[in-house]
């Protein structure tokens, strides 16, 4: 008699939104039909409710919500008054909005390799590329781990840049206590829906401590206007609308308990994979990762990918292409030349499933399957 056939595993996403978002359900949706009950859908009260919630949160004075993270990047370079001729460093590792942003403006992206340990914008190579050109700084808390901002913000002092922290995987994060969106002239955060603070749609926000540029970000966000019809600058249509701020306010009640969550799938991730030959991410000493996402390297990484999508598990990779070969930047400055740890890396990384549900079994699972593909140890260059 033939055995029976084996039952099909359950998936196990990169990300889960569903069973996330079913547990705030109807807590949402009570804050949206007051929304729907006193019709201010445009920068109602539920969005200055955020803002002060979420400057708190990020230990800043100011909060400025407008809709996506891409849009607060480009609205915080526009408040620094970055344009053409000047020039802003950036790591060459992260989202093409980064880099884009710096584009909106005129200005030239200058791309900085990275550290080989948190995949982040290095400080021991940034002074070789500043110029008479350069007046900004864009580090990146790439995975939510934080970058070194207080070597950055020292740089930046002693040559008189401004210092945006793109801060849209970096929700929560820590250096010595004090968290990010507190440490540059501005920062900027994406509430995409599965960024550890997530809306149902695109949104975003800025953070500054800088009362002058606050007013700035929100003439900006909004045609320029302090009144209606009334418009003081060039602005933008840019705004964070009220129902998104709904879901924001809800969830804000959950982040630190999710973040946490985050942090111990990451530490279940550790003890699981210390030997299967991957390199793992490090928990930082001094420094709250929050594990927006879990990156680990190996050089047979599409293989591993293919083998887990095999049994059900998915994975990401985030990024599979440095921004330096991006069309729009080709021809961009590069330090050290090509970007040697971005390139390597960049064909090695790969993202395994992390979200605050994720049980010890799924972990154990996920890493029971890369343990028998007897991977051979990854060097760490």
């Amino acid at each position: 008699m033939n055995a029976p056939p084996m039952m099909s595993k359950e998936p196990i996403p990169l990300v889960d939104l569903a069973t996330q978002s079913q547990k705030i359900r109807d807590e949402v949706l009570r804050r949206m039909a007051d929304v729907i009950d006193h019709g201010r859908y445009i920068l109602g009260a539920e969005v200055d409710e955020f803002e002060v919630k979420f400057a708190r949160y990020c230990q800043a004075a100011h909060c400025i919500g407008v809709a996506n993270g891409t849009d607060a990047l480009h609205l915080a370079l526009r408040a620094l008054g970055i344009g053409p001729g000047d020039e802003v460093i950036t790591a060459g590792n992260s989202f093409a909005a980064t880099a884009f942003a710096i584009a909106y403006t005129g200005a030239k992206a200058v791309f900085v390799d990275v550290g080989e340990e948190d995949y982040n914008l290095d400080p021991s190579l940034i002074e070789a590329v500043i110029s008479e050109k350069t007046k900004a700084i864009i580090p990146v808390h790439l995975y939510g781990n934080p970058a070194k901002m207080f070597e950055i913000c020292a740089i930046a002092k002693r040559y008189g840049l401004k210092v945006i922290e793109d801060a849209a995987q970096g929700h929560g994060g820590e250096i010595q206590g004090k968290r990010i969106g507190s440490f540059g002239d501005i920062a900027c955060f994406s509430f995409y829906p599965g960024k550890n603070l997530g809306a149902f749609g695109d949104a975003g926000a800025v953070t500054t401590n800088c009362t002058e540029l606050a007013d700035k970000l929100r003439l900006l966000r909004n045609y320029g206007q302090r009144v209606k019809n009334r418009h003081d600058l060039l602005g933008y249509n840019c705004r964070l609308d009220t129902l998104q701020a709904c879901v924001l306010l809800t969830k804000m009640q959950y982040i630190e308990q999710w973040t946490e969550q985050r942090r111990e799938v990451a530490r279940w991730y550790q003890e699981e994979l210390h030997d299967t030959g991957l390199v793992l991410p490090v928990f930082p000493a001094n420094a709250r990762h929050v594990f927006h996402l879990y990156v680990v390297r190996h050089p047979e990484r599409d293989r591993v990918i293919a083998s887990l999508a095999a049994e059900n598990i998915y994975c990401g990779i985030h990024y599979p292409n440095p921004l330096p070969t991006a069309a729009p930047f080709h021809d961009s400055m590069t330090h050290p030349l090509g970007l040697p740890y971005v390139t390597q890396f960049a064909k090695e990384i790969f993202s395994l499933p992390m979200y605050p549900e994720l049980t010890r079994q799924q972990v154990a699972r996920v890493a029971e399957s890369i343990r028998r593909l007897n991977l051979v140890e990854a060097k760490i260059l």
